[in-house]
């Protein structure tokens, strides 16, 4: 494990943050009438709103997988998890909510399963990490 994959979580974590404050913004106004003409603002909050979570989530991922020498595997699959399933599940409903394609409802559970993973196997590394004295 080089520091490298530490370094991806913090940076990817980061430009997600900010690509869901900047997807809610223009949601909020961009996007407002179209999105509630069409009934799909829930599902762009929805988007927005797990991007950030997951966002921090990375973040989180890498901070915990740097605490360890090498860092730690579990926090670096959560990380993993966080980002592909923000990727997917935010991603697809994003455009689910522009589009219209209900099809791609089908494919946003599969981004919420690698959320729910990301968060167990970060629950994992944090359990493994040296007691503070």
């Amino acid at each position: 494990m080089t520091p490298a994959r530490v370094r991806f979580c913090l940076v990817a974590g980061s430009v997600l943050g900010g690509i869901a404050v900047a997807a809610g913004a223009f949601g909020a106004h961009g996007l407002a009438a179209t999105l509630e003409a069409n009934g799909q603002a829930g599902n762009w909050q929805t988007a927005c709103s797990y991007c950030m979570y997951h966002a921090l989530g990375l973040i989180a991922a890498g901070l915990v997988a740097s605490r360890r020498r090498p860092p730690c595997r579990l926090a670096l699959a959560a990380g993993w998890c966080f980002f592909f399933g923000t990727l997917i599940f935010s991603g697809c409903l994003a455009a689910l909510a522009l589009s219209g394609v209900t099809i791609l409802g089908a494919i946003v559970p599969i981004g919420g399963v690698l959320m729910i993973a990301g968060w167990a196997l970060l629950a994992a590394a944090a359990a493994r990490l040296p007691a503070a004295d």
